[in-house]
């Protein structure tokens, strides 16, 4: 038996990744631990939430239907099935973007004392907007941040392009601060397509960062506490055949994850130490994906994600096979050491 009954994987969200994270839910909610726990399927988005499946320890996956979907109740984190009222007495987040990704969840969770599969509140609200998060990357060695300029809606445009041309190489990436799954994500190459690609990136939030952009072999690895220490997961390559690693690259086949990647040893083994010092560094919980370009000059970090996509063809569970871990057991120790 684990420490917790009742676990509800809450997927869904506010955001334009709320398919995606549906995906990732389903497929976590598939691999816990039958055996150990009671798995509740909560569907969060827009305030609204509703029990979509159970599995009860060593039983079959219950469906509920649409529109007779029992409902959440917020004020304890419960829900009544069948007469029966369940309290939940852990959450794993499979939430992309807003709530579960910046920290509102994360918040509501700590206030109920109910513990957590992710970061913090406090630390995914930082990891999330990737401005605040380079931040407290910056300096820490050897990882290397691309030069950058920070935009708020309402600037001018005409100032932004001015100065970027003056401090950037192009071509640059304009970018959200807070999103993921590539949305609002733009590669522009001259400064006078700089205004465009920044009120695209507005419609992501009201804040944008043009990063330089760096040119080289696109990593990413994983880290997660296991009760005694941080340990990481193989690194994967990503080789994608358009420009940079966009929502069609990712999702639509457009790319290839090596896994492991096909690298000298030595830059796996500085990506996997980079990436469990910057797990510690950040305060991170739970399993964190952090994203590099390995350049001539050195590793240049892009971006943490608090909240990976758990697909079965996500970077994360093509780590943990790599690694030779069997998904369940990897989910019962995210779940065992919150």
């Amino acid at each position: 038996m684990g420490k917790y009954k009742a676990i509800a994987v809450i997927y869904g969200s506010d955001s334009s990744e709320w398919e995606v994270s549906c995906r990732s839910g389903e497929y976590v909610a598939s691999r816990i631990d039958e055996t150990a726990y009671d798995i509740y399927e909560i569907f969060a988005r827009f305030g609204k939430w509703s029990l979509v499946a159970m599995r009860k320890q060593n039983s079959m996956r219950v469906t509920f239907m649409e529109g007779a979907r029992p409902e959440v109740d917020k004020s304890d984190f419960s829900v009544k099935i069948y007469g029966e009222n369940v309290k939940f007495d852990f959450a794993y987040i499979v939430q992309h973007g807003f709530p579960g990704e910046t920290g509102h969840l994360q918040g509501y969770l700590e206030m109920l004392q109910v513990p957590f599969s992710s970061c913090s509140a406090f630390v995914s609200s930082v990891v999330f907007d990737k401005y605040a998060c380079k931040s407290y990357v910056r300096g820490a060695d050897p990882v290397l941040c691309a030069p950058d300029l920070f935009v708020r809606k309402g600037a001018d445009m005409e100032a932004v392009a001015r100065e970027a041309a003056e401090t950037l190489t192009f071509p640059v990436f304009v970018k959200p601060t807070n999103g993921g799954s590539s949305f609002g994500i733009t590669r522009v190459t001259e400064p006078d397509a700089l205004a465009e690609a920044v009120q695209f990136a507005f419609s992501e939030c009201p804040t944008v960062i043009i990063e330089q952009g760096v040119s080289g072999r696109e990593l990413t690895c994983a880290a997660y506490f296991d009760g005694k220490e941080v340990k990481s997961l193989p690194v994967i390559e990503i080789i994608t055949d358009n420009p940079y690693f966009d929502y069609d690259a990712k999702y639509n086949g457009h790319s290839r994850e090596v896994c492991p990647a096909e690298i000298p040893d030595e830059l796996a083994a500085l990506v996997r130490r980079t990436t469990e010092r910057l797990y510690a560094r950040l305060g991170c919980s739970g399993v964190v994906r952090i994203d590099y370009i390995a350049a001539e000059d050195g590793l240049y970090f892009l971006e943490v994600n608090t909240i990976p996509g758990m697909t079965s063809a996500s970077l994360v569970p093509k780590m943990v096979r790599a690694a030779g871990l069997g998904m369940t057991d990897f989910l019962s120790c995210i779940i065992e050491n919150a």
